[in-house]
């Protein structure tokens, strides 16, 4: 499975990026200072486990229909930036959210996430008729995201006050969310061609 952007794709993980993943992962990396830093962080040993999950999936080529998770990668290169996700908040009701981790802080603020979550939101709302809505949680401390989120469309539909506890001190969580219909408007030929 592969989109195309203009300065990267969204792909299936492959064995090749093992090694990159084992060195964002590790305890430390900036990118963790933003992307839920209120969890405790994984140790050497728990993402070795997950680096041997993703081996054996890789191996398997074991991947839903319906992709859960993609690697950013730059388009030229082909390289590891990232990682883009979805996952459940009542999968009862088809409702879904989103995430994304841009690895490298030299990567940041250039527009790579923009293409990235725009391609998913794209890819998600082509394949699964069902979702009539696409989230997004974020926290007060991560300004970048929450630029991103209103730069694509999302909304801002709840503050929860006081709710993460970040180096000592509390901040919001945030959550964001997209209507199909709202993200049809806005791409109306899609975001492929927004780009």
């Amino acid at each position: 499975m592969k989109l195309t952007g203009k300065r990267l794709i969204l792909r299936d993980p492959q064995l090749r990026d093992l090694e990159a993943f084992a060195y964002w992962f590790q305890p430390g990396r900036a990118w963790q200072k933003t992307d839920g830093p209120y969890y405790p962080s994984a140790t050497a040993e728990e993402v070795a486990a997950v680096i041997a999950q993703w081996e054996q999936a890789i191996t398997a080529q074991d991947w839903p229909e319906l992709r859960q998770r993609l690697v950013i990668a730059d388009a030229q290169a082909d390289t590891v930036m990232g990682t883009i996700s979805r996952y459940w908040i009542s999968q009862e009701t088809n409702w879904a959210a989103i995430g994304i981790g841009i690895y490298n802080p030299e990567d940041w603020g250039k527009g790579y996430g923009y293409e990235a979550l725009g391609l998913w939101c794209q890819y998600l709302f082509d394949q699964e008729p069902k979702f009539v809505r696409l989230d997004l949680r974020t926290w007060s401390g991560n300004i970048g995201m929450m630029k991103l989120a209103e730069k694509l469309g999302f909304k801002k539909e709840a503050v929860f006050r006081m709710a993460r506890i970040v180096e000592g001190e509390y901040y919001d969580g945030l959550g964001y969310g997209v209507l199909r219909s709202e993200w049809e408007a806005y791409y109306p030929k899609g975001f492929f061609t927004a780009l």
